[in-house]
């Protein structure tokens, strides 16, 4: 009777294990229709049939195509928005990981052409800019700031250093060169942005 029962519990699909199938697809179908699209031809329904899903599967999970996007970009960056920074107590090799790791993300065609697409509907929706503002962008400046301040507290950059600022001197050229597509973004340009920036903050 036992054996029967254990053959029985080994046969029985596992629904967490579907449903996490499940998500995995719908996540990659918006990935894909999000770059192939635009954020604001994407649909639940495209999402779902890519997926092979019903609509329905996605509504439990996800409210709106806006909150898989935002997944989208969680899974696409291995983060979740907001998390410190590494903080080793070395300032510059701590921020040229960070860096490194951003160009590394960047260089990958798929992480590429969705962050383009989910920037160009930014421009264009000021509601979803808004959204992307509180679940990504100020998270992530806050982390950035706080590991700055760290940085302050430890003497490593001026006392006068306002830090809206100096995040902005540091993501602003990164994120202008990817934008514009006006140069390589590699390692070499990671390190040698951060020890730019650095020499105009530190004491």
């Amino acid at each position: 009777m036992a054996d029967n029962t254990a053959e029985r519990t080994r046969r029985t699909p596992d629904p967490r294990r579907r449903s996490q199938r499940a998500r995995n697809a719908i996540i990659d179908a918006a990935a894909d229709l999000l770059g192939e699209v635009g954020y604001a031809r994407l649909t639940m329904e495209a999402i779902a049939a890519r997926a092979r899903v019903g609509k329905q599967t996605i509504y439990r999970w996800w409210p709106s195509k806006a909150a898989v996007v935002f997944d989208v970009f969680t899974r696409l960056t291995g983060a979740v928005a907001g998390d410190p920074l590494p903080d080793t107590g070395d300032l510059a090799a701590d921020l040229k990981t960070v860096f490194r790791a951003t160009a590394d993300e960047f260089a990958d065609p798929t992480m590429d052409r969705t962050t383009r697409a989910f920037t160009a509907e930014i421009q264009n929706d000021e509601e979803f800019a808004h959204a992307v503002h509180e679940r990504l962008t100020r998270p992530n400046a806050e982390a950035f700031r706080e590991r700055l301040r760290a940085a302050q507290d430890r003497g490593q950059i001026r006392t006068d250093v306002d830090l809206d600022l100096a995040v902005e001197m540091f993501n602003g050229p990164f994120q202008h060169r990817w934008l514009l597509r006006t140069g390589t973004i590699d390692h070499a340009y990671s390190d040698a942005l951060v020890d730019t920036v650095l020499r105009a903050l530190r004491p």
